[in-house]
């Protein structure tokens, strides 16, 4: 029997990541994020699966693929469909401007490269993830030979770099693709887009969690509404 309800049910979370699933229609190919509303999305998406939906999907870590193989999601790769009709995914913040900061799961390399490739990037979050302005710390996936030539042009930009360790073995948190994972403070983000730049510019960054190319973003409410921001 395949497990559908995601572990700890949030009706905020649930109610935007169906609400998001039903902007998926048969033919689609679906990109699928990471972390704990998205998987509300996938479960819906198997569900309708089930029902008769026809679609193939591309994921963004491990997390998701284990989600979608227990959904009964066909998965594809970006090699075999480099172009995405739609890509659903999580934040750990959202401002006013649709900019988002994501990477709180560690998969945001991998999440930016489907998000870029989507003609349609859809983020879904409860109220919670919502601030008129950025200031949740960054994530940067950081080639570990550059920890500290990152860390250090971080505090140029009066940032305070942070090595993710990890709560489950020693040693810090390792991503999908091998690398460190450096959550960087820098205060209030008040220009996303130049600080996404600057961020992009720093040699041994692979990836940082700033995303400025968010189309619409479901937000569940306690109440199971859905406001929608785009």
């Amino acid at each position: 029997m395949k497990e559908r309800n995601p572990a700890g049910e949030s009706p905020e979370k649930k109610a935007a990541g169906i609400a998001a699933a039903d902007l998926v229609t048969d033919g689609m190919v679906v990109g699928l994020g990471t972390g704990s509303t998205t998987a509300y999305t996938i479960a819906e998406l198997g569900r309708r699966v089930d029902e008769g939906l026809d679609i193939i999907a591309v994921v963004t870590s491990y997390q998701s693929e284990m989600l979608a193989i227990q959904a009964g999601i066909t998965l594809t790769s970006l090699a075999e469909h480099p172009e995405l009709d739609i890509a659903i995914d999580g934040a750990d913040q959202i401002d006013a401007g649709l900019n988002v900061i994501k990477g709180g799961g560690a998969a945001h390399t991998r999440e930016k490269v489907v998000s870029r490739s989507a003609e349609r990037f859809v983020i879904v979050a409860d109220e919670s993830k919502y601030s008129e302005q950025l200031n949740h710390y960054v994530p940067l996936e950081v080639l570990p030979y550059a920890k500290e030539l990152v860390s250090k042009q971080v505090r140029k930009m009066g940032g305070d770099p942070v090595l993710r360790l990890a709560s489950r073995k020693d040693g810090p948190v390792i991503s999908d693709n091998g690398n460190f994972i450096i959550d960087a403070s820098l205060g209030v983000i008040e220009t996303p887009v130049i600080i996404s730049a600057l961020l992009s510019q720093v040699a041994g960054i692979v990836e940082h969690g700033i995303f400025t190319n968010v189309d619409e973003v479901y937000i569940g409410k306690k109440d199971g509404s859905v406001e929608i921001m785009s």
